[in-house]
């Protein structure tokens, strides 16, 4: 089994920044990708970003590229998401996941975290 817990999220202006982590535990053999997902209200969960923990490939939506990076620290089984440039249109629970191999469906993944919210006002 994989723990996830994310922490980070808030409300913040639109404009504003935040950063999002991700603390992975347990067997992390088992978690060689990790990914952000979104979920809004009333929308279906969506890929925001991915990342393996060997190696610097980073993965994006369009709706983020240029506003969102992607980072690790595998010395603290941590990953993070730097959100810069926040849309009201980004406001859901933030999502991190993982699993062996790295996608861009929510069905790719069997480990979640329990979700972290993000509001961004207008």
């Amino acid at each position: 089994q994989v723990q996830l817990v994310e922490s980070g999220g808030g409300l913040v202006q639109a404009g504003g920044s935040l950063r999002l982590s991700c603390v992975a535990s347990g067997r992390t053999a088992s978690s060689s990708a990790m990914a952000w997902f979104r979920q809004a209200p009333g929308k279906e969960r969506e890929f925001v970003s991915a990342i393996y923990w060997s190696g610097s490939t980073t993965y994006y939506a369009d709706s983020v590229k240029g506003r969102f990076t992607i980072s690790k620290d595998n010395a603290k089984n941590t990953v993070y998401l730097q959100m810069d440039s926040l849309k009201p249109e980004d406001t859901a629970v933030y999502y991190c996941a993982a699993d062996r191999s790295l996608g861009s469906s929510s069905s790719d993944y069997r480990y979640w975290g329990q979700g972290t919210q993000v509001t961004v006002s207008s």
